[in-house]
């Protein structure tokens, strides 16, 4: 059997980082989490950095800012996988140009883990954001780096956790906000599921140069679909609030940064139906529960009957 390949993990103490080094080390590869200095050391982050170590995982000190030590980690991987946060995306340019330097690594997955950016249907400042993420992907295309894109679409724990009711830590049990009509199809996966089809990804040929789509059947669903499942595990009807396109855009526009952010990514999602609206071909994409039927994923049902 092949050997595992070595995997960087650029961004591994972020949202989506912290379950992608879980889900490397649980693989039983051999894990290197790039953290700052100032990361390493800071109390906030004390207890993750220590499961790290006690998964195994070796800290390598360093950030995307300095040449030097990222092409000095670098050449100790065969793969790369960025989970850098929105701030931080269109520097992935240095990543790229250390990759190019280092000439050993087999792979490199950009910071994505959202809707495809090369198929949606963003209004400003989301199309911005997009656009930046496809300039990265262009610019691995053009240095001739082999990648893996990764379309994770929704997370599970960001949404669902609250039904994207602003200021709510729990879903809703009286009314509820809906955008647009509630009958396009979304789809919301638990991130520990996201980082193992990622790292499932890594050294599978069907995979190079490709994207990879996490469409699990079960998790395809409206946002009617999603509140009527709710409905039945908590025997209430919710009073329900919906706002429609041209409210959502009028919205969109009057408020400040980060909520016009946000707002207009729901926007694609939940009016313009960016998750599901278009088939994946052969030719540029694969489907994550498709191509790995041997991962038990959690369906958005069985997300929900842990918050009931």
């Amino acid at each position: 059997m092949a050997q595992k390949s070595k995997i960087l993990i650029i961004g591994a103490t972020g949202y989506i980082g912290k379950f992608l080094v879980e889900a490397s080390a649980k693989d039983g590869r051999s894990t290197f989490a790039l953290v700052r200095e100032s990361t390493a050391s800071s109390p906030d982050k004390s207890e993750l950095i220590e499961s790290f170590k006690s998964s195994g995982v070796t800290l390598l000190h360093g950030d995307i800012y300095n040449h030097e030590s990222l092409v000095k980690a670098i050449k100790q991987v065969d793969v790369v996988i960025s989970a850098v946060g929105f701030q931080q995306l269109g520097d992935q340019v240095k990543i790229i140009a250390a990759i190019k330097e280092a000439g050993n690594i087999k792979r490199f997955l950009p910071s994505e883990f959202g809707m495809d950016v090369d198929r949606s249907n963003a209004v400003e400042p989301a199309a911005s954001l997009f656009a930046l993420k496809a300039s990265i992907r262009r610019s691995i295309e053009a240095a001739g780096i082999p990648y893996t894109y990764i379309v994770s679409n929704g997370f599970a724990e960001y949404f669902l956790r609250n039904f994207g009711q602003s200021g709510a830590t729990v879903p809703p049990r009286d009314k509820v906000v809906v955008l647009g009509d509630g009958n396009i199809k979304v789809i919301f996966n638990k991130e520990g599921d996201i980082a193992t089809y990622t790292i499932n990804a890594v050294d599978d040929p069907k995979t190079l140069n490709k994207i990879l789509y996490m469409r699990p059947p079960a998790n395809i669903l409206s946002f009617n679909e999603i509140l009527s499942l709710w409905e039945k595990k908590i025997s209430k009807t919710l009073e329900k609030i919906y706002i429609l396109e041209d409210q959502l855009l009028e919205k969109i526009r009057e408020s400040p940064a980060p909520s016009n952010i946000i707002l207009s990514i729901l926007y694609s999602v939940f009016v313009k139906g960016d998750n599901a609206n278009y088939e994946i071909d052969d030719s540029f994409g694969v489907e994550a529960s498709e191509i790995y039927p041997e991962v038990k994923y959690t369906t958005v049902e069985e997300y929900l009957d842990q918050l009931v």
